[in-house]
Order: C-alpha cells, then sequence, then structure tokens
C-alpha cells in the first residue's frame, strides 16, 4: 500500500533530491519546520476585529507565537487598522498584513482559522457570533456581553457551531490568582464562607456627548463604529476609548471588573455551571449568595483593599483566608500558608499564557479555562448584580431559568434593544 505523501515529506525529498543534482535552490529551514520553527503549512491563521489598545497587547503575544501567523485586521477606524498593520509588519518584516473595514469581509476569508475580538463592549457578542457562524475559532476581550440575553447568545452560537472559545479573562492562567483558588480547593481554608470581588462603581451615565462634525467615512465608518448600539451623534471621545461609564456603549462597572473577578470567584466555588440565586445591594456594592450558602462580596475601589495591585479577590474559609491581585503579592493566614507559595512573577494584566492556551486549545480541540459556558455564567452573575442595583431592591434569580423570580420590571432588564440590522 502506497502511503500519501504529506507537505511536510514532499518538501523534504526536493530538499534531498535538490542537493543531489547540486541545484542552487535553497529551501528555508522555516519552511521545513526545523530549528523550533512550525512550518506555514501548520501555523494558525489569526485574524483581529476592532483591536484597540487592551487588543493590542493580545496581538503581542499572538505575534510572539511560533505556531500562529496574523494575516488580517479590519476596524471601523481607518488609523486604528493602519496601526496594527504597521506592529504586524514591523514584527513579522513584511507588509503582508490586511486591512479591511468589515468584520464580514475578514471573516469571509478562507485561510483565517481565528479572531481575535478585542472592540468595544457593544460589539463583542456580535463579532463573536459572527465568528462562529463563519467557522472561527474566537479569542474575544470582556466583557463578553452588554446583558444576561447575549451573555447566552454568544454561548450558544459558540456551541452550536463547534467552536474554541476563550474570554478574555486571563486571570483564570496567572499564577497567583491559580494558587488562590487551589488553596480553597484544597481545604487549606477550611470550608468557603465568602468571598470578595473588587468591582468597579455600578453608575453610568445615559446622557449623550455633545455632537461635532462627523468626519468621512474613509476616516471613520460611525454607523459600523456604533454597531447594534443605539444610534447617537458622532464625538470624538467616544471614538478615542471615552465610550466607557455610557450606558448604550458600556456593560457597567460591575461588569468591567467583574468579568474578572466574579470570574475568579465563580472559580474558586466550584460554580462554573451555575451563579448566585440571590443578590442585594448596598452604597455601591452588592452581596450575592449562591445555593451553597456561601457569599460573594461585589465590592469598589473605595472599600478597603490590602493594596496588593488591581483586580483583587479574597477568599475567606473557618480556617483561614487568602488575597491576591495583579501585583502577584498575596496576603495570607494562618502565615504557615505562605511557605507553600512560590509562583513565577507575572503580572495579572499578562495575556501571553491565556493566548498560547487558547493556541493550544485551537489544535486539541479541548474547551478552554474562560470558555463559553464558564464566561457566560459569570457574565451573567455580574449583570444580574447590576440589574439588582440599579433597581435597589435584593432580587431572587434562577440559574435554571436565568430569570428573576417572580419579578417582571427586573426580567425588562435582561435584554437590550439591538439596533437594525443587527440581530442576536
Amino acid at each position: 500500500m502506497v502511503r500519501p505523501t504529506s507537505r511536510r515529506d514532499f518538501l523534504k525529498t526536493v530538499a534531498t533530491a535538490t542537493a543531489v543534482v547540486g541545484a542552487p535552490t535553497i529551501i528555508p529551514s522555516s519552511a521545513l519546520g526545523r530549528n523550533g520553527v512550525t512550518p506555514p503549512s501548520e501555523r494558525i491563521t489569526v485574524g483581529g476585529i476592532g483591536v484597540g489598545n487592551r487588543g493590542r497587547t493580545d496581538l503581542r503575544s499572538f505575534l510572539n507565537s511560533q505556531d500562529a501567523r496574523f494575516v488580517a485586521t479590519c476596524d471601523a477606524q481607518r488609523s486604528r487598522g493602519q496601526i496594527v498593520k504597521q506592529m504586524v509588519d514591523k514584527h513579522y518584516n513584511s507588509s503582508d498584513c490586511v486591512v479591511l473595514r468589515r468584520p464580514e469581509e475578514l471573516l469571509g476569508r478562507d485561510d483565517i482559522d481565528a479572531v481575535l475580538i478585542a472592540t468595544g463592549d457593544r460589539w463583542h457578542t456580535m463579532a463573536s457570533i459572527l465568528a462562529a457562524r463563519a467557522g472561527k475559532d474566537i479569542y474575544c476581550e470582556k466583557p463578553c456581553s452588554m446583558t444576561i440575553e447575549e451573555s447566552l447568545a454568544f454561548r450558544d452560537a459558540v456551541i452550536r457551531y463547534g467552536r474554541i472559545y476563550q474570554a478574555g479573562t486571563q486571570r483564570r492562567t496567572i499564577p497567583n490568582f491559580q494558587f488562590a483558588v487551589d488553596l480553597v480547593h484544597s481545604g487549606k481554608l477550611g470550608q468557603l464562607r465568602t468571598m470578595h470581588a473588587h468591582t468597579l462603581d455600578p453608575a453610568g451615565s445615559r446622557d449623550w456627548l455633545p455632537a461635532q462634525p462627523q468626519p468621512g467615512k474613509d476616516e471613520i465608518d460611525w454607523d459600523l463604529w456604533l454597531g447594534p448600539a443605539p444610534w447617537r451623534p458622532y464625538n470624538a471621545l467616544y471614538a478615542e476609548g471615552r465610550w466607557r461609564g455610557y450606558h448604550d456603549l458600556h456593560s457597567g462597572g460591575i461588569l468591567e471588573w467583574g468579568a474578572h473577578t466574579v470570574d475568579l470567584c465563580q472559580w474558586a466555588n466550584r460554580s462554573d455551571d451555575t451563579v448566585p440565586v440571590e443578590y442585594e445591594p448596598w452604597d455601591t456594592n452588592v452581596t450575592a449568595t449562591y445555593a451553597n450558602g456561601v457569599k460573594l462580596v461585589m465590592r469598589d475601589r473605595d472599600t478597603g483593599w490590602l493594596g496588593l495591585g488591581t483586580c483583587p479577590v479574597r477568599f475567606e474559609g473557618d480556617e483561614g483566608w487568602v488575597e491576591t491581585g495583579d501585583s502577584g503579592k498575596f496576603e495570607v493566614y494562618p502565615e504557615s500558608l505562605r511557605s507553600e507559595i512560590a509562583v513565577p512573577d507575572m503580572r495579572g494584566t499578562d495575556p501571553s499564557n491565556h493566548v498560547r492556551e487558547f493556541l493550544d486549545c485551537v489544535r486539541s480541540r479541548k474547551a478552554c479555562s474562560a470558555n463559553e459556558r464558564v464566561a457566560a455564567q459569570s457574565h451573567i452573575a455580574s449583570h444580574a448584580a447590576t440589574i439588582a442595583w440599579r433597581m435597589g431592591e435584593t432580587l431572587r434569580f434562577d440559574p435554571a431559568k436565568n430569570a428573576f423570580v417572580h419579578h417582571n420590571e427586573a426580567n425588562r432588564h435582561l435584554a437590550r434593544a439591538v439596533r437594525e440590522p443587527w440581530r442576536i
């Protein structure tokens, strides 16, 4: 039986034959997979959608991955697309990165395996659904949704189309946060009682910035920039990133950090398949309670953290507690547990481990640590807390139905209107 010749075997055969006949043609070692370089035929090709400041941090990790190749980006703003192209072309010492305008142009390319979605909040769910339908694997920055309805929608789309999904909640793959969760799971803190998640003030503005003359469509496609969000007049501050804090464009303060910290608490409580069942607002905070009785306190920055960096979490058991944040440092009790702490120095904002895991899962087809189901649940918990805070009353929630119990007014906040022609 004749074994089919693979592309790699073919290249090796050609190289051998060339050496025998003495022809001057030279095949680069990179094309053969030598010296630790992944051959082009085995690289994961990646495209970007709306890659801005945070997205470019993610992009560096993709560019530094030998088994990935970033080939194209699309953006409603010409200047941002050009920044990405310059960054990519400089890294590869080429001029090959393609800049497109609309997501469907990029998603329609057969040569792209996966996408990095790093738009503003308003676009995350829509872009993820479009990418899943197009057969692309997805690395999506947080927050991944604007509502509970959107959380369910991106989850269901990823499952339906059999894609690999990684939410940009990279603290799941940061050593100090992993260690803190391991302390809980090992039982060394005793029975888990209370968790604290750093979130931001949930208040947001429903006002609009004043209208300004709209630039030409070649500079920014304002209708496309808004995407599913309600129409509002152009203001340059929105396009520069000042859309945060405005209700129609932003998922809210609890989601801003809770996408990370509430997510870590979900993991510590082994609640990746559920959410708390009660939400009690107080000041600019919310205390949520799980069915197993564990409390989750979502606290803003003014309530006295221990100075361990941004996005701290605290896990309290009946025999001890641990707190850690983006600095990588710890506070822990009892002190005897400190001798077990030996983690690499890695900032909580570093996405390199997370991107590496995503690329590995694209190859293996195994679920990522921040997969669509995990991300949907932590976002649902954060959205439910936001709704309780805005309504100013304690609310009960049914995780099986993903709806508030006997509260029609609260359930009207499970979704937001989506502007035509966009639909989730």
